[in-house]
């Protein structure tokens, strides 16, 4: 029946195992990659492989991108609009030109600037520069416009920035705060790294065991763009398994 397959068949087995190494999926896959032979390998392809395509868009996007951010600071210099100055540091936050971003952004910020946006944005930016201090001020003003803003992920970054910047009470207040009314993983992991941070490992690890209940209940392409934070949890829950080992 799935004579077809010769004789691709070890291609196949070999591309599913490579997949599954990468993505890191339910374990059975293995089993049925190994045990189920080309035929196996294929279900997995389909199945697993073939939806993690939609979540390449991005990567296909990086060359439009870079053409848009190009056409976009030879337009500023003859039209430095706060929406092209806003297009061009958002793109550059996206291409992670954080350095770049971030000056975009001081364009943009006056003190006419009632929008939280702007303050949000450079506060990414300066935390993919490490200029973590700056972020905390820029992430403050964002919570003080609006405390759920972006789905409360402010509040959160605002938190993990002030525990990196040696305010503990703070960060352990936010964090409180914000989990109770936030489900975001990265908020959760970043919870759990500072409660591992503070030697409170029965927290951290419970914390980080919520986010992989998650995999549960989640429809599958929200566990596949999820699969990141799952990888952290894990990761953090060896580590600190480690430790009181």
């Amino acid at each position: 029946m799935f004579g077809f397959l010769y004789p691709w068949g070890a291609v196949l087995q070999v591309m599913a195992l490579l997949h599954f190494v990468q993505r890191r999926p339910n374990s059975y896959w293995m089993l049925v990659i190994l045990m189920g032979g080309p035929p196996g390998a294929l279900v997995y392809l389909l199945v697993e492989a073939l939806p993690d395509l939609t979540l390449l868009r991005g990567t296909f996007q990086v060359f439009p991108r870079r053409r848009r951010i190009k056409m976009l600071q030879g337009l500023i210099l003859d039209n430095p609009s706060v929406g092209n100055l806003e297009e061009l540091g958002e793109l550059l936050l996206e291409d992670k030109q954080y350095a770049k971003a971030k000056e975009m952004f001081d364009r943009v910020i006056t003190p006419r600037t009632d929008s939280p946006d702007p303050y949000y944005r450079r506060g990414l930016a300066r935390i993919g520069t490490g200029d973590l201090q700056s972020a905390v001020t820029d992430l403050e003003e964002v919570v003080r416009r609006d405390p759920k803003y972006d789905y409360h992920r402010a509040a959160g970054l605002l938190a993990d920035t002030l525990g990196k910047t040696g305010q503990k009470e703070r960060a352990a207040a936010l964090f409180a705060e914000v989990t109770e009314v936030s489900t975001l993983s990265e908020t959760q992991y970043n919870y759990a790294s500072f409660l591992a941070g503070e030697g409170r490992t029965a927290e951290a690890r419970e914390w980080a065991q919520r986010i992989l209940n998650k995999r549960a209940t989640m429809p599958a392409y929200m566990r596949r763009r999820e699969r990141p934070w799952f990888w952290k949890a894990t990761g953090l829950q060896k580590r600190l398994s480690v430790k009181v080992g």
